[in-house]
C-alpha cells in the first residue's frame, strides 16, 4: 500500500525482516527539499502501527526543521537515516532540534549525518560567561526512550549539546561519530542523567567541550573504546548546580583513549552545592592520554570567577510527567562554602601516556567532605616541558595505591586549579 502527503510522497510497504505485517516507510522527498513534515508523518504512522515498523531517509541532503517524534508507540519503532539532515542554521532562538521521546522499543541507524549548521550559534554563544545567555538547540534529544540501539550515525557541527539523553532506560549507543571544532563552545558530546542502563560503545567524538558528561541521577553507564579529543575530557559532573539533584552510581570508563584534550578523566562538583548528593562506585581503567591537560583530575571547587561562581542554563525536566520543561537559569554563589557532594568508591587504574601540563594527577576533593576510598593503581603519566617533571596533587584524600604510581602519588604541592 502507499500514501501521499504534500509535496512528499511516504510509501509504505511489508517488510519481512522486521516480521509478516511490519510496515516499511520511506520519505520520498527530492534531495534539497525540506522533510520536516513529511518525516512527522511518516513518524505518527510508524508510532499508531500495532506491528514494528522502519522509517527510512534515503541518501541526499534534506531540510529538517525543529521536529518532536514522540510517543508512547503501540509497537517497536526504526528510524534509518541515509543522507544528511541539515538545521537551519539561523534557528538558535529553539532550545532543541531533534527530540525523540517516550518510545519503548526504539531504533536509530544507517550511516546518515544529523548536520546541525552551529556555525552562526557559535558566534552568539556566550553561555560559559553569563548565566543570562540565548538558549541554543541541542541537535538531538532522547527523553524516557527506553530499550533503544542508537548505531552508525553522525552528528556534526551542533549550536549545542549534540545528543542529551534524561530518562533512558537499556539503551546502546555503539559506532557514533560526532565532531565539532575544538573552539566550538558548548558543543558536549554525549550528555546524560537520569538514566539507568546505557553503553557508549566503540565511538569517536572530536568537539569542542566534554566528549561525554554525566549528570545527576545516572546510574550503571559504561563507556568503552571511545576515543575522545580534541574536546574537554570525560567528565562526571558537574555536580551540585540544583536542590533537586539525584545520586550518581555505577559508571565504568574502560578501554578508552583521550588525544589533545583540555581535561582528560573528570570528575567535578560545585562548591557551595545546592544539594548534598553523592557520586560512588566510579571506576576509570585501561585509559591511554595523549598530550592531555590534567589527565586525571577530582575538582571540587570549579568554575572559578574571582570569589564567584556563574551557573549556565541547565535544561529541566520533569520526571514525574516524563516530558521537558525548559532551561533553568540561576544566579551566581560564593566559594567560601566546601562543596556538599560525597564521592566515594573511586578507582583509576591503568592509566598510561602523555601529559600537556605538569599537573598529571589532582584529587582535589571537599574539605568539608574528604573523598572516600579512593584507589589509584599502575599510572604512568609522563610530562617533558620545561617546567619542571610531572606532579601528583592530593587534597582531603587519601587514596589506596596499588601497583606503580608516576609520577609518584601525593607528592605534588596543591596549585590552582584549573579555569
Amino acid at each position: 500500500m502507499g500514501a501521499y502527503f504534500g509535496a512528499s510522497t511516504i510509501f509504505i510497504f511489508c517488510l519481512l525482516g522486521l516480521s509478516a505485517n511490519a510496515e516499511f516507510i520511506t520519505i520520498g522527498s527530492s534531495s534539497g527539499s525540506d522533510i520536516t513534515q513529511a518525516l512527522l508523518k511518516a513518524f505518527t504512522t510508524a508510532c499508531q502501527s500495532p506491528s514494528p515498523s522502519k522509517v527510512v531517509i534515503p541518501k541526499g541532503e534534506f531540510k529538517l526543521g525543529e521536529i518532536q517524534m514522540r510517543g508512547p508507540c503501540k509497537a517497536p519503532v526504526e528510524i534509518t537515516i541515509q543522507g544528511t539532515v541539515k538545521a537551519d542554521g539561523n534557528a538558535i532562538q529553539k532550545d532543541t532540534w531533534i527530540v525523540f521521546g517516550n518510545i519503548n522499543g526504539f531504533k536509530l541507524n544507517g550511516g546518515g549525518v544529523f548536520d546541525g549548521e552551529g556555525n552562526a550559534a557559535w558566534r552568539v554563544n556566550n553561555c560559559h560567561q553569563t548565566f543570562n545567555c540565548k538558549k541554543l538547540p541541542i541537535s538531538i534529544r532522547f527523553d524516557f526512550v527506553e530499550n533503544a540501539e542508537i548505531r552508525d550515525i553522525s552528528s556534526i557541527d551542533a549550536k549545542n549539546f549534540h545528543i542529551n539523553i534524561l530518562g533512558a532506560k537499556n539503551m546502546t549507543i555503539d559506532h557514533i561519530k560526532i565532531i565539532a571544532p575544538k573552539d566550538s563552545p558548548n558543543t558536549d558530546g554525549i550528555h546524560l542523567g537520569r538514566s539507568d542502563g546505557v553503553k557508549i560503545l566503540n565511538t569517536f567524538i572530536s568537539t569542542g567541550d566534554d566528549c561525554i558528561s554525566v549528570g545527576d541521577g545516572m546510574k550503571n553507564l559504561l563507556v568503552e573504546k571511545v576515543t575522545c579529543g580534541p574536546g574537554h575530557g570525560i567528565s562526571v559532573g558537574s555536580l551540585g548546580r540544583y536542590g533537586y539533584e539525584e545520586d550518581v552510581s555505577g559508571i565504568r570508563v574502560i578501554n578508552c583513549t583521550l588525544q589533545e584534550t583540555d581535561n582528560g578523566l573528570r570528575i567535578k562538583t560545585w562548591p557551595s552545592a545546592a544539594c548534598s548528593t553523592t557520586a560512588s562506585d566510579i571506576h576509570f581503567e585501561n585509559i591511554i592520554v595523549n598530550n592531555v591537560m590534567n589527565p586525571i583530575l577530582i575538582d571540587q571547587e570549579i568554575h572559578v570567577l574571582g570569589s564567584w561562581l556563574v551557573r549556565p542554563p541547565y535544561p529541566i525536566f520533569s520526571i514525574k510527567k516524563k516530558q521537558y520543561v525548559g532551561l533553568l537559569f540561576s544566579d551566581r554563589f560564593t566559594l567560601q562554602k566546601p562543596s556538599t557532594i560525597k564521592l566515594a568508591n573511586i578507582s583509576f587504574k591503568q592509566v598510561r601516556g602523555t601529559t600537556g601540563n605538569k599537573d598529571a594527577v589532582k584529587l582535589l576533593c571537599s574539605r568539608g567532605y574528604p573523598c572516600q576510598n579512593v584507589e589509584i593503581g599502575d599510572i604512568d603519566i609522563k610530562y617533558s616541558g620545561a617546567d619542571g617533571p610531572a606532579t601528583f596533587q592530593c587534597s582531603n584524600v587519601s587514596p589506596k595505591l596499588m601497583g606503580t604510581q608516576s609520577p609518584k602519588a601525593c607528592t605534588g604541592p596543591v596549585t590552582s586549579l584549573p579555569q
